[in-house]
């Protein structure tokens, strides 16, 4: 972690090399406990209010700020921060009570900045490792931004590259795949078995929390239908509007399993609410035709001996939980082959960014040559022929352009990466023995 941010910009009219003026100032689960974390989470509305005022004391702004982490990316005007340290000023924004300090909040900068939104952008910064939804809400906090007009060049391309690295990472190791939660465990385990969950249909056997994600990652895959059983009837009915459905009565749930073919039970109970009998009786019932049956209760809600009875698949929580760790133990097999992607795009950026001052280096210097030619020319050309001026105006040209070609090619095509060789380095260097930052030069 770097040590802080700088709160005031170099003069513009230092020859030393600039640093990159990149900041993030954040908070993440590593950082803040979810108490801490939920004030100083920004709405879309918030974050445009918030963007509208930065861009007072800033060039460029982005503000990302999901669940667990609320970041803001961005770049000093010419007059640094004024004074106003960023973490505060996102505190203040969200009105946030003392309790919110600066040790909950991490300051980088320069490379250490872009590493860390690629880090985040690949999903390895996640609490859920290869998490999917990072980078969506990414893009979603970029389009604001930029809607906003508090985007340029700079985050512009940070952005770009961050999206790119979350595209490598995915296509490239295997960070997002198999399930790392009882719920989507639960659901893709159901995709498994069977091929077209829009033909099927499935249980809720209570309204707990796990439960009602592993329905509802069911309901986004496609599922035909849901029922809906709980002791308290008016909890199911609500949650029928949420994920649709019809609610049955619990005391008789038994009754519907002849038409159900995944169950999902997750009740507190001293006893079994669904027993051997019951699916054994409803397998008869059924044809014999596959039934799915998760049981995620503490007890267990399932009788375990229905997994001996043919075409009965019983997963219970523990494992479930066998599944997850497997998976996530596979993803963070995939860290090392992200680190070095992150490597390789901070490396790229890094080229991109010192390649920004070599342009108008390069015409600089040009000016510079041919200035020294023309005015030559016009002090010694009387001694020539008439007839001959245009030629050597023309021979002059070419030998300026000679001298210049392979600095200029090298200068832009940069050489073997060592400090000695840095495009940047070289760019100073020149400038200054060419005196390119002092006016009075001839």
């Amino acid at each position: 972690m770097h040590p802080g941010i700088s709160t005031t910009a170099s003069p513009a009219a230092d020859p030393a090399p600039q640093e990159m003026n990149i900041f993030c100032v954040g908070i993440n689960h590593r950082t803040a406990p979810i108490e801490i974390r939920e004030r100083l989470w920004f709405s879309g509305e918030e974050s445009k209010a918030a963007l509208r005022d930065l861009k007072e004391t800033v060039r460029e702004a982005v503000l990302v700020s999901t669940c667990n982490r609320t970041e803001l990316y961005f770049v000093p005007s010419p007059a640094g921060l004024t004074g106003r340290e960023p973490w505060k000023m996102l505190c203040e924004y969200k009105h946030a009570d003392p309790s919110v300090r600066q040790e909950h909040f991490y300051h980088l900068d320069s490379l250490y900045a872009v590493k860390h939104i690629y880090t985040v952008a690949s999903g390895i910064d996640s609490m859920v490792l290869g998490d999917v939804q990072i980078l969506s809400q990414m893009k979603d906090a970029f389009t604001l931004a930029h809607d906003c007009g508090t985007t340029s060049i700079l985050l512009h391309r940070l952005f770009d590259t961050a999206f790119h690295v979350g595209k490598r990472a995915r296509t490239e190791t295997e960070i997002t795949e198999g399930a790392v939660s009882i719920s989507y465990a639960a659901a893709e385990l159901a995709s498994r078995i069977f091929d077209d969950l829009s033909r099927r249909t499935a249980m809720l056997i209570g309204a707990g929390e796990t439960g009602k994600l592993t329905a509802r990652h069911l309901t986004g895959r496609s599922l035909g239908h849901l029922l809906i059983a709980n002791r308290t009837r008016s909890r199911a009915e609500d949650l029928t509007k949420q994920l649709g459905g019809t609610v049955v009565d619990f005391e008789h749930i038994a009754r519907e399993l002849a038409q159900v073919d995944i169950i999902i039970s997750s009740v507190e109970s001293p006893s079994y609410v669904l027993s051997h009998q019951d699916v054994r009786l409803a397998m008869k019932q059924r044809s014999n035709k596959p039934l799915f049956i998760i049981d995620i209760g503490v007890p267990r809600n399932i009788d375990p001996k229905v997994n001996t009875i043919e075409n009965v698949f019983l997963h219970d929580i523990d494992a479930l939980n066998h599944i997850v760790d497997k998976n996530l133990s596979h993803r963070r097999e995939q860290v090392p082959a992200i680190q070095k992607i992150v490597l390789e795009e901070v490396e790229g950026f890094k080229q991109w960014h010192d390649s920004l001052d070599v342009t108008p280096t390069i015409q600089e210097l040009r000016d510079r040559f041919e200035n020294i030619r023309s005015q030559e020319l016009a002090k010694h050309i009387h001694h020539f022929p008439s007839e001959s001026r245009e030629e050597i105006d023309m021979l002059t040209k070419r030998i300026i352009n000679k001298i210049l070609h392979t600095p200029m090619v090298n200068l832009r095509t940069g050489g073997a990466r060592t400090p000695e060789n840095d495009t940047r380095t070289k760019v100073f260097i020149l400038r200054h023995l060419f005196g390119l930052d002092r006016k009075d030069s001839a």
